[in-house]
């Protein structure tokens, strides 16, 4: 079967389910499926793991090459096609996956496959929320995006139980190896610790720097003690999360000259050593090496294949799973592929409900990278929300290819708000 039509067949089966699970991930308690073929002829099948012919509530899935079948994971929570087909820079197209093992847990892990044949695993990343391969600039070069949750294990007990907010760290295969790539972000985390700065207290700031920074329990507190103690908390997360961005974006120096400015100074050495140990038993332990280049601030962005040029022919040819002659170059036509969903779903925003949502189809207008991920949203129609805008921040797709090489497209993409 040609590979467009499995995706074609895949994104209707993949629509119907999305209000049913969480929008993020494709196959959640064992609902949700996605199936598709690599140019290379290796396939990923996707959905509820089966015993005795009968669906369970667990999810599996499996890749497939001529009569051969390797599980990639079985039985779990959840699991994921982050990515199909696409360019990681380890020699070969791959495909990631994410698994949940079971409901309770906080960390999915990052399985990365290899899709020539026979198929094997490349790479197992471990301990954030979740990861997101994206081309994040544009700039031909795909990252990995996560969260460094299990490096907070042990790490400053809050009296709720609750985590702190987790440090993003950003990834990249160079020439094989798994590099720690923040440094060359600086201008995302910039962004973030302004964000956080807007949200501080000065006169709450001040009453943090004269606390302790454990903070003691607060049991025994009264109403307006425990109030109190509230907001040093809040304060306490705010510093931190500015200090682990200065430290997950290559800004070591800069990241204790803000704890040292913000934090009780009884207190900064120990929870220094506390956010080093941190650090480096979360994922940089994981890692290959660290990227000392900085942020150049110059862009480098990529083409991006302007699909809303092609006469509607060709689109439609496109859009039913069939192949398009489309650029000549040294004097050959190569085939241009448009992207296929694997994951798109939208959750209605307050007020609404499934039923009263309009049937009618909405052309939205997406710039997908070459990892498949959303880097743009618009549209004319008043449909288009904040909301939708949102949910297509979450969207994945198999990209665009010129050949067997992925690429960044920009093209009209129909759906119904219902969807």
């Amino acid at each position: 079967m040609n590979a467009r039509k499995i995706f074609l067949f895949s994104f209707w089966a993949i629509a119907g389910a999305c209000h049913a699970q969480s929008g993020a991930v494709v196959c959640h308690n064992g609902i949700g499926n996605f199936e598709a073929i690599s140019l290379s002829g290796v396939s990923v099948q996707v959905g509820a793991a089966r015993s005795q012919g009968f669906a369970r509530r667990e999810c599996e899935g499996a890749l497939l090459w001529e009569k051969s079948k390797a599980l990639i994971a079985t039985g779990v929570a959840e699991m994921d096609v982050d990515a199909f087909g696409i360019d990681l820079g380890v020699g070969s197209p791959v495909a990631t996956f994410q698994v949940k093992k079971a409901e309770a847990e906080c960390c999915m892990s990052l399985e990365i496959y290899s899709l020539r044949k026979p198929p094997k695993l490349l790479r197992t990343l471990t301990g954030g929320t979740f990861f997101s391969t994206a081309d994040s600039d544009l700039d031909g070069q795909v990252e990995i995006w996560t969260d460094d949750t299990a490096s907070l294990e042990g790490f400053e007990p809050r009296e709720s139980g609750e985590r702190y907010y987790a440090p993003t760290v950003v990834l990249r295969f160079v020439q094989g190896r798994l590099l720690e790539v923040g440094s060359e972000f600086q201008g995302y985390f910039d962004g973030a610790i302004a964000r956080v700065r807007r949200g501080l207290d000065p006169e709450e700031l001040r009453e943090f720097k004269n606390s302790s920074g454990r903070l003691p329990p607060t049991a025994h507190f009264s109403a307006e003690d425990q109030r109190q103690s509230e907001k040093l908390q809040h304060t306490k997360e705010k510093v931190l999360q500015i200090v682990w961005a200065y430290l997950y974006s290559g800004r070591e120096q800069e990241a204790w000259k803000s704890l040292a400015e913000m934090w009780p100074p009884a207190d900064f050495d120990r929870i220094r050593t506390a956010i080093i140990g941190a650090r480096d038993r979360g994922i940089r332990a994981q890692v290959d090496g660290v990227s000392e280049k900085a942020s150049s601030g110059a862009e480098k962005n990529t083409e991006v294949f302007d699909a809303r040029t092609l006469r509607v022919v060709q689109a439609t040819m496109m859009l039913t799973g069939q192949h398009v002659q489309g650029e000549r170059i040294e004097g050959k036509r190569t085939e241009i592929v448009l992207p296929a969903p694997i994951l798109i779903g939208h959750k209605p925003a307050e007020g609404q409900t499934e039923d009263t949502l309009p049937d009618s189809g909405l052309m939205l207008d997406l710039v997908i990278d070459a990892a498949g991920k959303i880097r743009r949203a618009g549209s004319t129609d008043p449909l288009f929300d904040s909301s939708l805008k949102e949910a297509t921040t979450k969207w994945k797709f198999v990209p665009a290819f010129r050949g067997a090489q992925p690429i960044a497209s920009n093209i009209y993409f129909i759906i119904s708000p219902k969807r």
